[in-house]
């Protein structure tokens, strides 16, 4: 078993943060929101998460495209 630390050097402030903008996603799009949690927190790669949910490569490809530019936008902005 090989240990990951997906969270390394993040706070528990910057975590909490992160949660909440997964949240308001997952709000808006169920999908990106499922895809962010597997890759983030359990550490899958697309095609991992995307066999997961039982969707295609492209339509998570679609998603996380989405939820990264989402998460990128919401974390610079402070989440407003």
């Amino acid at each position: 078993f090989e240990k990951i630390d997906l969270v390394d050097g993040v706070t528990p402030e910057q975590i909490l943060a992160i949660d909440d903008t997964i949240v308001q996603l997952a709000a808006e799009d169920q999908l990106a929101g499922a895809l962010v949690r597997l890759r983030y927190f359990a550490g899958l790669s697309l095609s991992q998460a995307a066999a997961a949910l039982n969707v295609s490569s492209a339509t998570a490809y679609r998603h996380w495209a989405y939820a990264r530019a989402f998460l990128h936008t919401t974390l610079r902005d402070g989440g407003e």
